[in-house]
């Protein structure tokens, strides 16, 4: 198990270290790679930032408690990513090369071909909050896999995680990211079409497994646990809810960015093919081994959900192949903790200009990149939340903060400033009182939060109207 694991480690890292041959030693390459990857490559490491240590442990252990209703989850969530990518990727690219901008917060500030420096920055400062909470919540899952599979202390998978993004992040920025997030997709799709595979057919096919899932009360209903009102109108709005939590997607900027670095706009349909293709499949095999594992893990007493994966690739696999599990579920929380880290790296140094005004190399990002590994880091060992709820909580924060912003520039208006600060912090206001309020178990915060945001962009748009008519 150890070799196996070890192996695929040691290849993301060498995959990554030689990206470097392709530096350029810019700025402008380190954060973007120069605005030269291929459609392939942005698929694949956008799939595999998106189907991060969530997917791996999050979902998979919230299916293992909910049961089939878990499959409303994944049809808004997939429906509403791809709608923002209908709406906005091919925007946010085109916009990309019009504002030169070489991070997300710079792109929103810079849409209009003005200068919004403070917009850049509170952006900037709201990213590098939520980011980090994010990044934390990965190196936690890393851990947690490391703890069940090989009895290593829950500290350990955090602090191996995070010397392996530091180096190859180091070396060769957001190429080295994307190259090794390629890699990492294979192996994330490959372990769980193995467990996949295996958990069926030691239960003695999928007519033999289904009616054992129908054997488990109210595990196989529709109808998700404790919405309001129950039946099919709950699920409509259950399905609403995460259809906004998709949509969040354009608010993601360690996800958004990938698509920046897009050799041509031309591309983008390639480039959503390959990306729509990989996180389809992978949902629905993630989902279907969720399920399988309540068969497998009957006492559900004090059992942590979010160990479930690991837990059933130790019933079911020989060691090699539970190295190959290890491995696949590391190779996602670091396909996504590397571009989080990354972006938090720019906020630093290029939105809030806390890099040394001589320094011209990249020397001071990857400093920057590794103190923020280090705090990230500290953020998962301090942690007491579960997965599932520290990544939901960063992705409704930064979705309602940003998405309401991106809406309206996609649609050609042209906020102020001052607008466009009280849209972001509108935004997140809502999705952070929703959540407060404990409403969030009956819709997702997002659409609170969205909702927000843009209103308050129409109420001082209809201000301004009636303030200066002509």
């Amino acid at each position: 198990m150890l070799i196996s694991f070890c192996f695929l480690l040691f290849a993301f890292v060498a995959i990554g270290l030689l990206s470097s041959r392709k530096s350029q030693g810019t700025k402008h390459d380190y954060y973007l790679a120069s605005n030269t990857v291929s459609p392939s490559l942005v698929g694949l490491s956008a799939v595999a930032t998106n189907n991060s240590g969530y997917m791996f442990i999050g979902v998979i252990g919230y299916t293992y408690t909910v049961g089939l209703s878990a499959i409303w989850l994944m049809c808004g969530w997939i429906l509403g990513d791809f709608l923002a990518s209908v709406y906005m990727y091919s925007r946010i690219r085109k916009a990309t090369d019009q504002t030169q901008a070489m991070s997300y917060s710079q792109l929103l500030s810079a849409w209009q071909g003005q200068n919004q420096p403070i917009l850049q920055k509170v952006i900037a400062l709201i990213s590098l909050a939520f980011l980090l909470i994010y990044a934390s919540a990965q190196l936690l899952a890393g851990s947690k896999a490391l703890h069940v599979l090989l009895d290593w202390p829950l500290w350990s998978g955090a602090v191996i995680g995070s010397i392996m993004v530091a180096l190859y992040c180091m070396a060769g920025g957001i190429r080295a990211s994307i190259w090794t997030d390629a890699a990492q997709s294979v192996v994330m799709i490959i372990a769980m079409m193995l467990l996949l595979f295996v958990g069926v057919y030691e239960l003695g096919g999928i007519k033999a497994t289904l009616t054992n899932m129908h054997a488990i009360d109210h595990f196989m209903q529709l109808a998700p646990k404790d919405t309001a009102p129950d039946g099919w109108s709950g699920i409509v709005l259950f399905i609403l809810g995460w259809t906004v939590a998709g949509f969040c997607v354009a608010g993601q900027p360690h996800i958004m960015v990938r698509f920046m670095t897009l050799n041509n706009t031309r591309n983008m349909r390639q480039a959503k093919i390959w990306y729509y293709s990989w996180f389809v499949a992978f949902y629905c095999m993630a989902t279907a081994v969720g399920l399988l594992a309540r068969l497998y893990i009957t006492d559900t007493g004090a059992f942590d959900p979010e160990l479930a994966l690991p837990t059933m690739a130790t019933h079911l696999l020989p060691p090699a192949l539970v190295g190959l599990v290890l491995a696949g579920i590391f190779a996602a929380t670091m396909s996504t903790a590397d571009s989080l880290l990354l972006n938090c790296s720019s906020a630093v140094t290029n939105d809030l200009k806390l890099m040394p005004k001589s320094a011209k190399s990249t020397f001071w990002l990857k400093i920057t990149t590794v103190l923020l590994t280090v705090l990230a880091l500290i953020l998962a060992l301090t942690a007491n939340n579960s997965v599932f709820n520290l990544v939901i909580m960063a992705w409704s924060g930064l979705g309602s903060a940003f998405v309401p912003l991106l809406i309206i520039l996609c649609l050609g208006a042209k906020p102020s400033q001052l607008t466009s600060i009280i849209m972001v912090l509108a935004g997140l206001s809502g999705a952070y009182l929703w959540r407060h309020f404990g409403l969030h178990g009956f819709v997702f915060e997002g659409v609170a939060g969205i909702t927000l945001g843009i209103t308050a962009w129409l109420a001082l748009y209809g201000y301004s109207r009636l303030k200066t008519p002509n």
